[in-house]
């Protein structure tokens, strides 16, 4: 029970940096002497280092084993964000960037791989909503620093040292890790002794039907969410003539309703299969987004951010699980490395553009978007179970 407590702790801290760029620029932006739009090239650079360390991660790990990953990648967090705090101008924290970037693609695809090869669909999702306790979290530790008069600086130390804390922690599980990957290494072996075609890679992963469905779903779900994040509030001003400063803080009911989701989630997966979590994900949210549509009073609409952000919470988390069934327990960690790519890419890529499009055009066209990608998640899903209609799923630990 203290491993699946540590790699809870693990995800905590991959989601404390992900949320304290943007609640630290209004102030970093103007201490660093730059133009408040600049935060923009640190996200992207940050996404492109996950994007590519997601990818190769399945090879790295396959040399070094999840353990050494999992600590090494944490390792570069903390003395990126180390970095991050001491940074004399931007191009320092450009630089601080790329392995905080390559930390955190190369630590959510071993963990992800991992929980979704020996654990059962219910510590998927908790681990999912723990990752929105940390995104949580990073905000509020910088908020209570700078009311108690430090700087943005002090946030980002505090953040480092607690992911120095659990590097020392992760190292004495060092033996726990290897306890698995010495299963897995029999368990691969046995099945290339009943197969010997099936061969461990990225681009076999694209050879199983209806791969591409599956991750083009990937791209969907993260395009909808991170479009969710960055927009939501922008939609309360711009349509519900709500004020920005009340505005910023209604779009927590959208986190509120995905860790909850992903709490809750975790206990229905013990009764519901994961496509079936993934089908009343996408229907709840699809409700939620009906009510944003309709000309209801302004209390309607805060609600139905709580039922997208409960309905988007079931989708991602259930979708990583299936991943051993349909590709494979020994292709899994290349077949994760590809999906991880897709959804960084959808929620790089898509937010941005998006946003241009209602600025050009209109803001309500936001929830027709929404509508349109919760569609074809539902779409690519269809086509992957009918692809795939002999998966079996591995067996998994009950803990």
């Amino acid at each position: 029970m203290f491993f699946i407590f540590l790699i809870y702790l693990s995800f905590i801290s991959l989601g404390l940096p992900d949320s304290i760029l943007g609640s630290a620029w209004p102030l970093m932006n103007t201490d660093l002497g730059v133009p408040i739009g600049n935060a923009g090239i640190a996200s992207i650079i940050i996404s492109i280092g996950t994007i590519i360390s997601s990818l190769f991660s399945y090879r790295l790990i396959r040399v070094l084993g999840t353990g050494k990953i999992v600590i090494i990648s944490i390792a570069m967090t903390a003395i990126a964000l180390l970095g991050f705090s001491f940074s004399p101008s931007f191009i320092w924290l450009l630089l601080c960037a790329i392995p905080l970037g390559l930390g955190a693609g190369a630590v959510d695809a071993a963990l992800n791989r991992f929980v979704a090869t020996h654990y059962e669909a219910k510590h998927m999702n908790w681990l999912h909503a723990f990752w929105g306790v940390g995104a949580l979290l990073g905000p509020v530790i910088l908020s209570v620093l700078v009311f108690w008069g430090n700087s943005w600086r002090s946030g980002y130390f505090t953040i480092s040292l607690l992911q120095f804390a659990l590097v020392l922690l992760l190292l004495f599980s060092l033996s726990k890790w290897k306890k698995y990957e010495d299963t897995d290494s029999n368990t691969i072996q046995y099945t290339k002794e009943i197969n010997s075609e099936s061969k461990m890679g990225l681009l076999n992963s694209f050879r199983r039907k209806g791969s591409a469905f599956g991750m083009v779903s990937f791209f969907l779900i993260a395009s909808t969410e991170a479009s969710m994040m960055l927009w939501g509030s922008s939609y309360l001003v711009r349509i519900e003539d709500i004020p920005p400063e009340n505005a910023a803080g209604w779009i927590s009911l959208y986190f509120i309703g995905m860790t909850a989701g992903r709490m809750l989630s975790g206990f229905l997966s013990i009764r519901i299969n994961n496509e079936s979590l993934i089908q009343i994900g996408c229907t709840l949210t699809v409700s939620g987004l009906l009510i944003m549509l309709l000309p209801l009073p302004i209390i309607f609409t805060l609600l139905s951010f709580i039922i997208i952000g409960m309905g988007l919470a079931p989708i991602y988390p259930s979708m990583l699980h299936q991943t051993p069934v349909y590709f494979g327990k020994h292709n899994s960690q290349a077949a994760m490395g590809i999906q991880m790519a897709f959804a960084y890419t959808g929620a790089t890529l898509v937010a941005p553009l998006l946003g241009q499009s209602l600025a050009t055009i209109s803001f309500l066209i936001f929830p027709y978007f929404l509508l349109a990608c919760v569609a074809g998640i539902m779409f690519c899903r269809l086509i992957l179970i009918r692809s795939n209609k002999t998966g079996v799923a591995p067996k998994r630990l009950s803990q």
